[in-house]
């Protein structure tokens, strides 16, 4: 399929494209939404930035409107007919905004119950008919548990980021929401990587589903270009400083490996007088809220994370990724370069190299035995700048 218009969409969900100037479909999308279109159980493996979100948000949002309009209205408050299932409140509120502007000529109500949210809020947020209820596991199982909402009349049932929901120990919330819902609905479960644990869940829940996966699943997608910075003597600063001085369309994220390695150079970086953010786990849930809204705002270009930004998060405008610290594994690897050349757009990877990184960039340039999430880019190894070269007299 070369058009959103190939697939049968409802005009109202191609005007709504049209006007956000989105055409044609990315390769998961068009793997994924002719099997959800025609009621078929989808399984979707697919890089990170590749669309991942509209691949079951356009068939979601066709299917609920044809039931109203054949007459079949929700009308019960606390009664969702869809349900997107998602491991963390940043995620679901990402998602959130995505069905709502994609929902905008179509009519359909989209509420959030997500973990970290007040419960009287999410109350009220079903208290009234919903079609679409975007949720993640421990919250929903909550109210399950209290009997605040009911899932009878689900029809739809998505699983988005499962690697990171089952990282996060919600496997048995999961197994309980799709065991709460009737047996015959039809499935969805999207993820950029592929664990044992996530094998595991398809193979139980899922063993009827198609198995749809991207050609640039488990790599890097094209549009990146990636550069190997080598240090030397374990002095990082002075490499990431000149990098750092360079400005870049769009942001930088900056990577670490844990919150101690990210609060220490938050405080160097201040120290220097470079304008950063933070944003990692243990920390006040609504100041990392303020600063990825700040940073998604372009007022601040620069923010630090740990793995917890990695995943998922749509971050249009980030420009450039750089590994202070580099991951041990692959899959996080992926997950963190995915922050950039989303949606066809370039993007830069910067990685500051150690010795100790050496089996990881191994693998990056192809010439280490692949494992499943092995890949082959071509990378750039670089040191300091080099000095000019001197022509002969």
């Amino acid at each position: 399929m070369k058009l959103f218009s190939d697939f049968g969409l409802l005009p109202s969900l191609l005007e709504t494209l049209k006007e956000k100037k989105i055409f044609r479909p990315t390769e998961i999308q068009s793997l994924s939404i002719p099997l959800m279109m025609s009621g078929q159980s989808v399984v979707g493996i697919s890089e990170t930035g590749s669309g991942k979100t509209l691949s079951y948000a356009l068939p979601l949002l066709h299917h609920l409107k044809e039931l109203e309009s054949q007459g079949e209205r929700v009308s019960d408050s606390a009664r969702p007919r869809a349900l997107v299932i998602l491991p963390t409140r940043e995620l679901g509120e990402q998602v959130t905004r995505v069905f709502k502007s994609m929902a905008h000529h179509t009519r359909l109500r989209v509420r959030s119950a997500l973990g970290g949210m007040d419960l009287a809020q999410v109350k009220r947020n079903i208290s009234d008919p919903l079609e679409i209820l975007v949720a993640t596991p421990g919250r929903l199982d909550q109210l399950l548990e209290m009997s605040l909402v009911d899932l009878s009349d689900v029809r739809l049932l998505v699983l988005d980021e499962v690697d990171q929901m089952l990282d996060q120990g919600f496997l048995l919330e999961s197994q309980r929401v799709v065991e709460s819902c009737p047996s015959n609905i039809q499935l969805a479960l999207f993820t950029a990587t592929i664990s044992a644990e996530a094998q595991n869940l398809i193979h139980r829940l899922f063993s009827q589903a198609e198995v749809v996966r991207s050609s640039g699943s488990g790599k890097s997608v094209k549009t990146l270009t990636t550069q190997n910075k080598i240090i030397k003597d374990g002095k990082r600063w002075p490499i990431f400083e000149n990098l750092i001085k360079k400005p870049v369309e769009g942001g930088t994220l900056i990577f670490t490996n844990t919150r101690e390695q990210c609060d220490k150079l938050a405080k160097e970086m201040t120290e220097k007088g470079f304008q950063c953010l933070v944003y990692r786990g243990e920390m006040d849930k609504q100041e990392r809220r303020m600063n990825l809204k700040k940073f998604r705002d372009g007022k601040v270009n620069l923010l630090i994370s740990t793995d917890l930004g990695s995943r998922g998060l749509d971050l249009d405008h980030v420009g450039r990724v750089i590994n202070y610290h580099l991951p041990q594994q692959m899959a996080n690897y992926l997950h963190r370069v995915g922050r950039t050349a989303r949606a066809g757009r370039a993007g830069l990877v910067i990685n500051l190299v150690t010795e100790r990184d050496s089996r990881l960039i191994a693998k990056l340039e192809g010439s280490a035995p692949k494992g499943n999430h092995g890949v082959a880019v071509k990378v750039k190894n670089q040191n300091k700048e080099k000095a000019p070269v001197k022509k002969r007299k």
